[in-house]
């Protein structure tokens, strides 16, 4: 096939609208299509729509094909509406059959090269979907044996694009395309969850000290610091896995604005019965059309979830850098595997590039939220403009927080390793029993320990035991206690 940029750049695109223009709309618009002096060959299935915009917006480079699961979604929504148009009596059977044929077609995914518009299209989606509307129509006529750009049997407008608009098949596409991707994320959650349950239980009995502001705090166990990963992370997948389910309300059936102009009586609830059909999930209407034309809020939900999930993942993975710092001259407590060199001047160093590679991501995620929730308040009057930088951002770094997840799971937590002796020795270096003995000698008393031991460059055990506060067979003990938590249940 010609490309269309190579002609483009032959020709210029003024003259391909131009000449594309009197072809598909003027009176010779069932004999071919051209690009000035270049016939379009008959088997690039877009047309006029699609042009205008790959001469409007030569933003990001990547096409809406390029987007995971919106063009399943939007074909999904066209082969629905064809089967209702059918049902209520709008559209033939031989139409509707023709349309439905395409659509599966489009759906294997042969068709992409053809699905050119580009991500960030600013027309608040009408390209996009008329880029596909062309595409089901060209097709239904070459399914037909009639040439691409006979327009006569399948029109994009009259028959595929039946009883529906731009402002509400966009949004129930976007939705459907988010949920069908974050479908993996409550998964990737749970299962890195799940690698830290079994650190958990294999340090249950590991003491370390507990730090507050990077400063000895006092003791407690490996098992509580690697449970509190698990807890938290079970909470996102938990409320991931709720919000996504809020996108299954769609504004699908409101047309223009809400009021469902231009559909047939009957069309709505049939378009809803097919799609859930289609989908294998039951999609319901917005309570209220209105509300449902001109709101992403549930898209912005999820993405703020998205974002506090990968800030969780962000905490986890600077603690391991900490843990692991150093190893020698730092806390060293744990070790994560080595995966590659960590250097190229100084040999046998090893960095924790795995939590680097995840707090990179949630930086892009936190930045990517950003400009979803802007997007999403900036809807104006009956509609949102700017659903397609929301699908384009939402996906992309919902796909990043789950990879993120899979590769801390499997490159970095089920390999780490805790180094009990120098958990040991951290701990009874430090002044983390001081806490512990507050309650019998009082916090003053305590301090005056921690003062001499600051002051004489000697452990705090070591003078605590000089002054009788306690036994050198008590510091385990005390230390076992301190980390109970039951004995503040």
């Amino acid at each position: 096939m010609l490309e269309l940029g190579r002609t483009c750049r032959l020709v210029g695109i003024s003259r391909v609208v131009e000449t594309l223009e009197s072809y598909c709309h003027g009176p010779n618009a069932n004999r071919g299509r051209y690009l000035g002096k270049k016939e379009l060959p008959a088997d690039a299935l877009y047309g006029i729509n699609t042009v205008r915009a790959l001469e409007n917006f030569p933003l990001t480079g990547r096409t809406i094909a390029a987007l995971p699961q919106f063009v399943p979604a939007l074909v999904m929504i066209k082969e629905a509406a064809a089967l209702a148009n059918l049902e209520i009596g709008a559209l033939s059977a031989q139409k509707a059959e023709a349309i439905v044929e395409a659509c599966q077609e489009i759906r294997t995914g042969k068709y992409d090269v053809h699905l050119i518009v580009d991500a960030l299209e600013g027309s608040g989606g009408t390209s996009s979907n008329m880029n596909l509307n062309e595409v089901i129509a060209n097709l239904a006529a070459r399914l037909a044996g009639k040439p691409a750009g006979d327009y006569t049997f399948v029109h994009p407008n009259d028959h595929v694009n039946l009883g529906q608009s731009t402002n509400d098949v966009i949004p129930t596409a976007i939705k459907l395309a988010v949920f069908r991707v974050s479908e993996g994320t409550s998964l990737a959650l749970m299962q890195l969850a799940a690698a830290f349950s079994e650190k958990k239980i294999q340090h249950s009995q590991t003491l370390r000290l507990g730090r507050t502001c990077l400063q000895d705090a006092v003791p407690m166990l490996f098992g509580q610091t690697f449970g509190g990963y698990q807890a938290v992370l079970e909470r996102h997948a938990k409320y991931v896995e709720q919000l996504r389910r809020q996108l299954l309300v769609v504004p699908l059936g409101g047309t223009a604005v809400g009021t469902g102009l231009n559909s047939r009586p009957g069309y709505k609830r049939a378009i809803f019965q097919h799609l859930s059909a289609l989908i294998c999930q039951e999609i319901k209407p917005a309570a209220d059309p209105f509300d449902g034309m001109q709101n992403l809020d549930a898209c912005a939900r999820l993405s703020a979830e998205v974002r506090h999930s990968a800030n969780s993942l962000w905490k986890i993975a600077n603690d391991l850098m900490v843990l692991s710092s150093g190893p020698v001259a730092a806390v060293g407590e744990i070790a994560l595997p080595a995966i590659q060199a960590g250097s190229s001047i100084m040999p046998g160093k090893v960095n924790p590039v795995v939590p680097i590679a995840v707090c990179q991501a949630a930086f892009a995620i936190s930045g990517n939220d950003a400009a979803v929730a802007m997007a999403c308040q900036q809807g104006l009057l009956e509609i949102n403009c700017y659903g397609m930088l929301v699908c384009d951002r939402l996906i992309d770094f919902i796909i990043l927080l789950q990879r993120s997840a899979t590769i801390l799971r499997e490159r970095c937590v089920r390999s780490l390793t805790v180094d009990e002796e120098r958990c040991q020795q951290n701990l009874l270096a430090s002044t983390g029993l001081a806490a512990a003995l507050v309650p019998e000698f009082g916090y003053a008393n305590v301090a005056a320990i921690v003062r001499a031991a600051h002051d004489e460059h000697r452990s705090f055990l070591e003078i605590a035991i000089e002054r009788g506060l306690l036994g050198q067979n008590d510091v385990h003990s005390l230390m076992r206690r301190a980390a109970d938590v039951s004995r503040a249940e």
